[in-house]
């Protein structure tokens, strides 16, 4: 028992070590990727570190969100697999009837002939 609850505590540890080690480190690669590349094609100075962090939590703020509660196949999603909820529309097309069926992807085709 003392043993699960190390390696539960180790994972956790090296987990944050990995996180923080991992916000560290894209912000540098970012600083790298625009000082290498935008200054000679745009004309644009150079930035710093605290920059490239800026503009790195720009960019998951405007973009790609932080992740929080879409993960699924697990607790967060009710315990239902696929992502986003793919799980629950696959059972309410499984429980239509044909008609309705039908009546749906008629509605699908109009949409995606936009």
């Amino acid at each position: 028992m003392k043993m699960n609850a190390f390696n539960r505590k180790g994972r956790k540890v090296c987990g944050g070590l990995f996180f923080l080690a991992l916000l560290s480190l894209l912000p540098l690669a970012i600083q790298a990727l625009w000082n290498g590349i935008l200054p000679e094609i745009m004309n644009v100075s150079t930035i710093t570190y605290w920059q490239a962090m800026g503009l790195f939590v720009l960019s998951r703020i405007l973009f790609g969100g932080f992740g929080g509660g879409k993960h699924c196949g697990g607790k967060r999603c009710g315990g239902k697999k696929g992502s986003f909820g793919r799980a629950s529309i696959k059972e309410k097309f499984m429980n239509m009837t044909e008609e309705e069926k039908a009546a749906f992807k008629e509605r699908w085709k109009d949409r995606c002939k936009r």
